[in-house]
């Protein structure tokens, strides 16, 4: 079992946070953004950044060349979509994409939203631990998580059409 912080600052003990989230154990701020058969896309538990999507394999594997040929079909296909409706609704214009294989939970792509506030942080791979951490210390409040919130079902609407 492993000791996860949320951004709510809540502490969960879990063996693995990708078999809660998709598995419906634990139900991440502003529900699942969207689902299908075989991802699970949700609001980052950890750092609350308006916009920062975690999609999670709902199968447990770890490496991208594990995939089945239909899970790269409609993994590809989600990701654009929900790229696309966090430009369209949300108006990012630019993300990160992060994935590892040596992670202590499933194969999941996270989505990380470069706003103008981070540039503080820098403009590499380097600025977005120091990012998040901000988020997380400095931005968990009421009316950033009303944002969080806001955004998430705007997300919700937009990949629902």
């Amino acid at each position: 079992m492993r000791k996860i912080t949320l951004a709510n600052g809540k502490t969960i003990e879990v063996a693995c946070l990708s078999c809660a989230l998709t598995g419906g154990h634990i139900e991440p701020d502003g529900g699942v953004i969207v689902e299908t058969e075989h991802f699970h896309a949700h609001q980052d538990v950890a750092y609350p950044i308006k916009g920062l999507v975690i999609l999670a394999s709902k199968r447990h594997f770890k490496c991208l060349d594990e995939m089945t040929d239909e899970e790269k079909i409609e993994y590809i296909q989600i990701l654009t979509k929900i790229r696309k409706a966090q430009r369209e609704v949300l108006g990012i214009e630019h993300i990160y994409y992060f994935y590892n294989e040596d992670t202590t939970h499933h194969f999941h792509t996270w989505m990380v939203p470069r706003y103008e506030w981070m540039h503080r942080f820098g403009r590499s791979v380097e600025s977005v631990r120091p990012a998040l951490l901000y988020a997380r210390n400095e931005m968990n409040n009421e009316a950033n998580l009303n944002e969080l919130i806001h955004g998430i079902n705007a997300l919700k609407e937009e990949l629902e059409k």
